[in-house]
């Protein structure tokens, strides 16, 4: 021990310490504790550090704490240590964190009252505790109430439910839904309504007995035991009440804030009703006895709206309108006379005043006279041995008369309506058994307490002594039951108490002893108190400043009692002279009430043995002596009898408790008081059973459970095949105390804290082991970091290095190219420097040079101009002058020239004659000569030279003489306009001054302008640029309009989508609803139905009726119409031959009576072939009027085949009509005996027609190859339709180009066309590419061809070799089959182009085969024909016998055996039976068949399939009583078995999908248009005649809507005991959760143990059903909807019981469900049922696993929470946050601020503020129509079904 308590008082082990606030407050040890410490040191929570001081004598440690695993405990025996702070604390948390309000402590169910309404009390709560064990759901009063019913019924004993509290703890409202448990659950045993009644009971007991308190503002002032009758089905029958002291005084005195009953407030609020004028009512506030409080109102409550209950309770109970009216009458009547004032006449006396309003209205209504009223109140009349005498009384005594019988009235009115609610709530059932309801005050001590207290707290004496005793009977029986020592455990026994009160000479002994002294008193009876217990007995005191009061040591606590009132309150004295007058009353209502006073010895007027009622005032027996008080009996003395009747009730039944606890005085929701709650946990017992449950073994583990949970704390050689063993050697080692544990027979009991030591060591052991995984992990992630490291760095180092040598590489290149750059840039800034200055100086030297140019030009014009003048006046001067020297000079010359010519001449005339000058110049010449000779060669190069320089110069003289010449035409021009104006050079000069101002003037103005147009220029560049960045932001908020335009309109679009999809699921919501309301209507109407079958099999018990079979139904009743019977030509000819009728009569007219029957048959084909060919001509024009150019080819060869083959069809008929003439002539005109010879006519017409039909076949093969043209021609036409298409694109695009304007938009036609290019590119080349491929198709195709044409000439050549039939049943497989063949080889070329050619081969084919199938029909029944004439003509032209045959059947007796298997065939698909045989056929078919055997065995809806045969063909033969009744007969058998068998899954689903296939049948043949589509010719030819069967459809509708929510039910309860276990219980992943310690209230392990159910059960059930109904032939959609049904009852009740269960809202849980979930989800897939909408269904509950899961924390995981979980309800959100427990140390709460952010971000959701999933809603149910493809005419009846007189037909 010492040992244990050192491991466990170490640093850190937290604590309990009282205090003085809390009570008990938390520390955490900061120092370890040794066996020598006299004190403890210790932190509490808010960081203080204290010095803990111990006992020095006894050593005391403080209370250890609950691992925090422990805490919020569902039951308090769970926690390991079981004391006061760890039951306050668990409580608390429980109230306040996770807003529980109920906790078990044991057998006993805490309830704290929230003041806050919650929805955990509804109609699907109570289904979600039905059935359930008490510890398999988190507490609940509905747990507490489904253990009682339980009991009763598998003990067969009697139940009670006692739940006591305080005023204001909420007792009244637990009885409440209790009982309201038990009306839900049980329901009634008759049509009375009898739990309507007995919950219709409360709002008027509450209304009579219950007040507002300052403690409660509906708080029950009487006690009240229910008694609850059931019969031996344990429905209820009815309910029996007893009340118990009702607290009088109220009707006359209040306290501040508090009210009387509430039933005198309802009729104040109700004043102003018409009903109660004669009532003389007002306010509240008017009256003495509802004004006292001053608190007439209570918020929230609406008193006349409380008024209207009442009286509808009323009604419902059967207390009338006039009887109400009665009750409210005395009850203003009570009012009234407390409002009677009563006035001193003088000190003795008293008197009333005459006239008195409130008097005269009391007297009014209660029907007295005014005067004997009065008189009597004052008055009092006192009798002695010999006369009587009138005393006058005091005004005060008379105001006490007057109050004393006001409390009288009032508790009669109070027992009579309890009299009459029990006679309502008696029925004349025999009672088997009942529950018990107790609703009784708790233990109560105020400042002052009287003789109520004192009766109160007697009364919880008694029932404590009960309630422990119960307790210790219950661990006594548990540790004999497990063969545990037993050992004798000292509780606390408060039998002394009990004797103190109730004991001879106790405290009611005395208090009646002293009531019959003449003079006895308060005083007087305190001072015997005194003398005769203040010494015997410990439990008594006396106060020490009061001789007028005792104290009493309860078991609760002391309680000092004033003993002033205790006398008068126990006689409870009533003035009888008062009493007269009322008897004397004209209100018969109040003689009523007062009726049983001249027969009764008790106050309420019946002995209190035979009632059972309390009884609360004591009156004298008016039909005895009135001297003989002994024999009366006081207050306390019947208290006595009824609490001990009481007493033996419950002792004789098997109780349950039900603590109330009031959290605070001051009605604040979900507020916690220490102080409070620990007075009432030690006035209530909750303790008091922690200390027994304590002082023995309180936790209880099975040993399974034990090795499941600390299996971490052994070692695997510890291990053993035996769990038992192995535990018990685990336990030996890890515990050494032995008297701490005991080993039971299936259990392991530990002493207090054992667990908490356990989970220590297994949270050490776990500690370590994460310590050293951690260790692990760690070293090897630092590892494996460190590596990772090293390997970067040694990497980094690597690129580094690199980096830095490329760096520096890098930065040698730059350098060097900086320098080049640097040469380069600066010789550019250099040469651009240079260039600029030479720019510079240029431009400068340009600007100097044109302005000294301008200016020299300027100077040179006015000097040319001078020198023009000049020139013109000079030369002519000049000229003058030189005229007349040049004719001087001439002269002159002339004269000089003349002389000396001569002189020349004469010298020349002298040296021609001298040789030597001869030769001199000879020489001279010969060196010019060759000089010039030279020079003429020089002058011949310079010619040549001149010579092209010379052409040149001509072409550009010549251009330029053209310019001079036009340039001196223009000067001529000047010259002559110079000439002109040569006069007025001097005004030109003038104006040229003028014109120099003006061009200054002009300059400046244009100097001015230019200033302005420069900043114009600037401004309209400004403004430019303005309008730029103006268009920009234009063009941006264009695009972002644009933008947002398109947003817009698709969000637009996306509204209008959502809103189109929430209308149309609203619609579907709403169709859905209206499915629903109607099929729930079904199943009430077949409640009823069951109902009314069972009340007249009752009726036929009770009148033992010896022959029910003679009963007549519908079913049965028969037909006195003669029957029309129809047979066919199959049937016909089956049959015997009909002897002694005219047979050639017989013959023609039955022939002839077939061929106009085919005759017509083939005119309506022709007329309706006619209609189709109009409508597909109507089709026709508006497909080619949406798409003429697609469907234009194909529409032509479609109308080229009708027009073919309504060609055929009029050939076809006109030949038939042929043939028929040919043949009735051939039939007439022959003799009977020729007719039918086989070298007669007919025989040749017959044989001819034969022939005929074998030339059909022939065409039909010609058909066949047109079809196969057509295809190819539509195939070409779609190829050139492609190219068409393909030619017009360019087209398109070149008239979009020719429209386009703007740059923008010639750019994109410019991208475009060339995309466009690029498209035609690929086109052409695709074009290309299928040109080949197209060829190489034509060349395999061609091939094909030729090869199909040999394998057609060799099935040619087989075919002439076979039989005439089965050489066309050849020929038709071959074409079939090559048409398929060609059909795929097409569709794998072309898909697109092949789907409508598909069509319509598959529409050619149809019709191919429909048209054979009617030949083949006509050859079988021309040759049957042929055989019937042939062996009647053998019977009268030969004579031969019956059993001999013609020669023409010997002929064909070859060829007939390939048609006898198909006889088949000839059947029409009808069943023909005799109307007295459908009893048997019902019997056989229905009632006595066996499921699995058919489901097996023989094809699925077979008896739908029978069924409807026959009733085809009671339509056949237009027989309307026959079809009625066998549909009557059906449904009715079907109900009936159904009735019978309805728990056997198979037989429900077998007839669910017959019904189903049933029901189709009769869609699919009725003959409707929609039906019809998918039915082949011989189904349409099947269809029903002669009645409309659309009101039987949805009859038979309405019964498999019966039957589909029958399987469901079936279904349901077949599962539903396995989905808790399976999804939620049993451990899929094994060692994921760990197993907590439980409580008492033993909760389901999730270790699967034997024949617990796991996921693989529920898995294989629903594979069991799937399999099950796709034997049966249920449709799939069908299937679909069962399994999304199923599913959702999986999801719902799951997540149902995880809202109610806190021991499963964990992580690991989460884990378990969403594996279970996804193994659900794979089923499905395997299944192909994905698609059913049954995952969907357990979308809520996938969210609430993956609400355990997540993280809890922060803002962010809120919103994830709420996005996450959108399919949870808010409610059910916060309830899985607030029942979140963990497992282990490890994981953390949810904190309360978190969930209050949950509910914050929620607050707007709109939905409903139900907790639980509803599980009894049913999907409403669809029937899709399924038609069947199976033909009628091939089912097969088996023998088996003992079906022989069903004849085929």
């Amino acid at each position: 021990m010492n040992r244990e308590l050192e491991y466990m008082f170490v640093q850190s082990a937290r604590v309990w310490i009282p205090d003085a606030e809390e009570v008990w407050k938390s520390a955490e040890l900061t120092k370890d504790y040794k066996n020598d410490d006299a004190s403890l040191q210790l932190m509490l929570e808010d960081g203080t550090t204290i010095d803990h001081k111990l006992d020095p004598k006894t050593k005391n440690l403080p209370y250890l704490r609950n691992p925090d695993i422990l805490v919020g405990e569902n039951d308090l025996t769970a926690l390991s240590y079981l004391h006061e702070p760890a039951v306050l604390h668990n409580l608390k948390v429980r109230f306040i964190d996770s807003k529980l309000i109920y906790t078990y402590c044991g057998i006993v169910l805490v309830a704290i009252n929230p003041y806050e309404t919650l929805p955990i009390y509804g109609t699907d709560i109570i289904n979600a505790y039905s059935g359930q064990n008490m510890g398999d759901m988190d507490p609940h009063i509905f747990a507490v109430a489904e253990e009682a019913y339980k009991q009763m019924a598998r003990d067969e004993r009697n139940q009670s439910i006692i739940v006591s509290g305080e005023s204001g703890a909420g007792k009244t409202v637990s009885a409440k839904y209790a009982m309201r448990y038990f009306a839900t659950v049980s329901g009634s045993a008759s049509e009375a309504n009898v739990e309507e009644k007995v919950l219709a009971s409360n709002p008027i007991m509450e209304a009579i007995g219950n007040a507002k308190t300052t403690r409660n503002d509906n708080s029950s002032r009487f006690g009240k035991y229910i008694e609850i009758g059931f019969d031996n089905r344990y429905r209820i029958i009815g309910a029996n009440m007893r009340t118990y002291l009702l607290e009088k005084s109220r009707v006359v005195f209040q306290a501040d804030e508090e009210r009387n009953y509430h039933i005198f407030y309802q009729l104040c609020a109700s004043a102003n009703q018409p009903e109660f004028k004669n009532l003389r009512l007002s306010t509240a506030n008017d009256f003495l006895y509802t004004r006292q409080g001053r608190s007439p109102v209570i918020e929230g409550v609406d008193d006349a709206k409380e008024l209207r209950t009442t009286r509808h309770a009323f009604t419902l109970l059967g207390i009338n309108e006039s009887y109400q009216i009665g009750l409210f009458q005395v009850l203003a009547a009570i009012l009234h006379l407390g409002n009677v004032e009563i006035k001193d006449r003088d000190s003795d006396s008293s008197l009333i005043a005459p006239n008195n309003r409130h008097l005269t209205a009391f007297c009014e209504l209660v029907g007295v006279t005014y005067q004997d009223m009065s008189q009597w109140l004052c008055h009092r009349k006192l009798k002695t041995a010999t006369e009587t005498y009138i005393k006058p009384l005091p005004r005060l005594q008379a105001t006490n008369a007057r109050d004393a019988l006001s409390k009288h009235i009032y508790a009669k009115l109070f027992n009579w309506i309890v009299e009459h609610v029990n006679k309502a709530l008696v029925t004349n059932i025999k009672q088997h058994s009942f529950i018990g309801v107790l609703d009784i005050y708790g233990f109560e001590t105020f400042e002052i307490n009287s003789f109520e207290q004192f009766c109160i707290n007697y009364a919880n004496e008694k029932l404590q002594q009960q309630f422990n005793m119960h307790v210790f009977k219950l661990e006594q029986e548990e540790y004999m039951k497990e063969q545990i020592p037993w050992t004798l455990i000292d509780f606390y026994d408060n039998q002394p108490c009990i004797n103190l009160i109730e004991a001879k000479m106790g405290i009611l002994d005395l208090l009646d002893e002293e009531c019959k002294m003449p003079k006895g008193s308060d005083d007087s009876w305190a001072q015997k108190l005194y003398n005769t217990h203040l010494k015997t007995c410990s439990l008594f005191e006396k106060p020490r400043m009061s001789n007028r009061a005792f104290i009493i040591q309860h078991f609760a606590d002391k309680v000092e009692y004033q003993c002033e009132g205790f006398l008068e309150k126990n006689k409870d004295t009533v003035n009888e002279e008062q009493i007269h007058v009322l008897k004397a009353s004209k209100f018969n209502l109040l003689v009523e009430l007062f009726q049983d006073e001249e027969k009764a010895t008790t106050p309420t007027g019946q002995v209190p043995g035979t009632g059972g009622r309390t009884r609360l005032s004591i009156k004298p027996d008016k039909g005895r002596d009135t001297s003989s008080k002994e024999h009366k009996k006081t207050v306390g003395c019947q208290f006595r009898n009824s609490l001990q009747m009481l007493m033996e009730t419950l002792n004789a039944t098997t109780p349950h408790y039900v603590r109330c606890i009031k959290p605070n005085d001051f009605k604040l929701a979900f507020s916690f008081d220490p102080k409070r709650a620990v007075q009432q946990l030690r006035a209530c017992g909750v303790l008091e059973t922690i200390r027994i449950s304590a002082a023995g073994f309180p936790s209880r583990w099975t040993y399974q459970e034990f090795f499941s949970r600390y299996r971490v704390l052994m070692k695997q050689k510890d291990v053993l095949p035996d769990k038992k063993l192995t535990c018990k050697n685990v336990l030996e080692k890890l515990v050494q105390d032995q008297d701490k544990y005991q080993f039971g027979k299936t259990k392991i009991f530990f002493r207090a804290g054992q667990v908490a030591y356990l989970e220590k060591l297994r949270a050490d052991k776990l500690r370590a082991a994460c310590i050293r995984i951690q260790k692990t992990i760690r070293c090897w992630l630092a590892r494996k970091k460190y590596l990772r490291q090293r390997s970067a760095a040694i990497t980094i180092q690597r690129f580094t290095r690199g980096y830095q040598a490329r760096c520096l590489a890098k930065f040698m290149r730059r350098t060097q190219a900086a320098t080049i750059i640097q040469k380069y840039q600066r010789m550019c800034v250099e040469r651009k420097r240079f260039r600029q200055k030479q720019a510079a100086a240029l431009a400068m030297q340009t600007i100097l040079r044109a302005y000294m140019a301008r200016q020299k030009y300027q100077a040179l014009l006015r000097e040319h101009k001078a020198v023009i003048i000049q020139k013109h006046v000079r030369g002519w001067l000049a000229r003058c002058w030189y005229k007349h020297c040049l004719e001087a000079i001439v002269y002159l010359q002339c004269c000089i020239r003349r002389m000396r010519a001569k002189r020349e001449l004469k010298k020349l005339k002298i040296e021609a004659r001298s040789v030597e000058h001869f030769k001199k110049l000879n020489k001279g010449m010969e060196n010019k000569i060759m000089q010039l000779q030279r020079k003429i060669d020089e002058q011949n190069k310079d010619n040549r030279v001149i010579s092209e320089r010379l052409v040149s110069l001509e072409s550009s003289y010549a251009s330029e003489s053209e310019r001079m010449r036009g340039e001196l035409g223009r000067l001529r021009g000047v010259e002559e306009d110079a000439k002109n104006k040569a006069n007025q050079v001097s005004s030109l000069l003038e104006e040229l001054e003028k014109l120099r101002k003006e061009l200054s003037v002009t300059q400046q103005e244009k100097k001015t302008i230019e200033d302005w147009a420069q900043k114009y220029r600037d401004e309209m560049e400004k403004m430019v640029s303005e309008l730029k960045d103006q268009n920009g932001l234009l063009k941006k908020e264009k695009d972002d309009l644009n933008r947002m335009i398109q947003e817009q309109s698709q969000q637009m679009t996306e509204k209008m989508t959502r809103a189109i999809a929430q209308e149309t699921q609203q619609l579907e919501t709403d169709l859905n609803e209206e499915r629903s309301r109607y099929q729930n209507l079904l199943t009430e109407h077949l409640r009823l139905e069951e109902k009314y079958d069972d009340l007249k099999e009752e009726l036929a018990q009770s009148k033992n009726v010896s022959k029910p079979g003679h009963r007549r139904t519908d079913s049965t009743h028969s037909s006195n119409e003669s029957e029309y019977t129809y047979n066919s030509e199959y049937a016909e000819l089956e049959d015997g031959s009909r002897v002694g009728e005219d047979v050639t009569r017989g013959m023609d007219t039955s022939l002839t009576l077939k061929l106009q029957k085919r005759v017509t048959e083939l005119e309506q084909e022709k007329q309706s072939l006619r209609n189709e060919l109009e409508n597909k001509e109507e089709q026709f024009q508006r497909a080619r009027a949406r798409d003429d150019a697609q469907f234009r080819k194909a529409r032509g060869a479609e109308l080229e085949y009708e027009s073919l083959k309504r060609q055929e069809l009029e050939s076809e008929n006109k030949k038939l009509r042929h043939d028929l003439a040919e043949m009735r002539q051939s039939l007439l005109g022959g003799t009977a005996a020729s007719a039918g010879a086989p070298g007669s006519p007919a025989y040749k017409v017959l044989l001819d027609q034969l022939n005929a039909s074998c030339e059909e076949l022939e065409v039909r093969k010609e058909e066949v190859l047109i079809l196969r043209s057509q295809l190819v021609s539509q195939k070409e036409a779609m190829h050139h339709k492609d190219e068409k298409e393909t030619m017009t694109e360019p087209s398109v695009f070149a008239q979009d180009v020719n429209k386009l304007k703007d740059a923008d938009e010639l750019k994109q036609a410019y991208v475009g066309l060339k995309d466009t290019n690029r498209l035609l590119e690929q086109q052409l080349q695709t074009q290309r590419r299928t040109h080949d491929s197209e060829v190489e198709s034509l060349r395999g195709e061609l091939q094909n061809v030729k090869e199909e044409n040999n394998r057609q000439q060799q099935l040619l050549a087989q075919n002439l070799q076979l039989p005439p039939e089965a050489r066309i049943e050849a020929s038709l497989q071959h074409e079939i089959t090559r048409l398929t063949n060609e059909n795929l080889e097409l569709l794998a070329d072309d898909p697109t182009a092949s789907r409508e050619a598909r069509v319509i081969i598959l529409r050619r084919m149809v019709d191919l085969m429909e048209q054979l199938e009617k030949q083949d029909r006509t050859i079988r029944k021309l040759k049957k024909q042929l055989k019937v004439y042939s062996k009647r003509i053998g019977e009268m032209g030969a004579g031969h016998t019956e059993g001999q045959t013609s020669p023409g059947q010997m002929v064909e007796e070859p060829i007939h055996p390939v048609n006898i298997p198909r006889r088949e065939k000839d059947f029409q698909g009808m069943l023909e039976y005799k109307k007295e045989d459908e009893m048997k056929l019902v019997k056989n078919l229905i009632l006595e068949l066996k499921p699995r055997g058919v489901a097996v065995n023989l094809i699925p809806g077979l008896p739908a399939y029978i069924l409807f045969m026959c009733l085809r063909h009671s339509d056949y033969v237009n027989d309307d009583q026959k079809v009625r009744t066998l549909l009557t007969s059906t449904i009715n058998s079907i109900k009936k078995i159904l009735k019978k068998r309805g728990d056997d899954f198979e037989t429900v689903s077998f007839w669910l999908a017959n019904t189903c296939r049933f029901l189709h049948c009769l869609k699919q043949y009725s003959g409707d248009e929609v039906f019809m589509k998918h039915n082949t010719s011989r189904q349409n030819e099947h269809c029903l005649s002669n009645f409309d069967l659309a009101e039987y459809r949805q009859v038979i509708s309405d019964l498999a809507i019966q039957i589909y929510q029958q399987l469901v039910k079936c279904m349901e309860n077949i599962l539903q005991p396995m989905i808790v276990s399976g999804m939620l219980e049993h451990e899929t992943i094994q060692g994921v959760s760990g197993v907590k310690p439980t409580g008492l209230r033993k909760r389901t392990s999730s270790i699967a143990d034997e024949g617990t159910y796991t996921l693989d059960s529920i898995l294989r059930q629903l594979s069991a059903f799937h399999s099950t109904m796709c034997q049966h032939g249920t449709d799939p959609e069908l299937i679909k909807q069962v399994v999304k049904q199923l599913f959702y009852i999986i999801g719902a009740v799951t997540l149902n019981n995880l809202l109610l269960r806190k021991d499963m809202c964990s992580w690991s849980k989460g884990m378990q469900i969403r594996y279970n979930v996804s193994q659900l989800e794979e089923w499905l897939r395997d299944k192909g049922l994905m698609n059913c909408g049954a995952k969907e269904t357990l979308e809520p509950l996938i969210q609430a696993a993956q609400l355990l899961q997540v993280k809890k924390k922060t803002d962010e995981d809120a919103e994830a929470i709420c996005s996450m979980c959108h399919a949870l309800t808010t409610a059910q959100i916060v309830k899985v946050l607030n029942l979140y427990t963990p497992v282990n140390e490890f994981e953390e709460r949810v904190s309360v601020s978190f969930i209050r952010t949950i509910q914050t971000r929620l607050r707007d959701r709109c939905e409903s503020p139900q907790l639980l999933m509803d599980t009894k809603m049913i999907y409403p149910v669809t029937f899709p129509f399924n038609p069947s493809s199976l033909a009628l005419e091939t089912i097969q009846i088996p023998t088996s079904l003992n079906l022989s007189f069903l004849t085929r037909v």
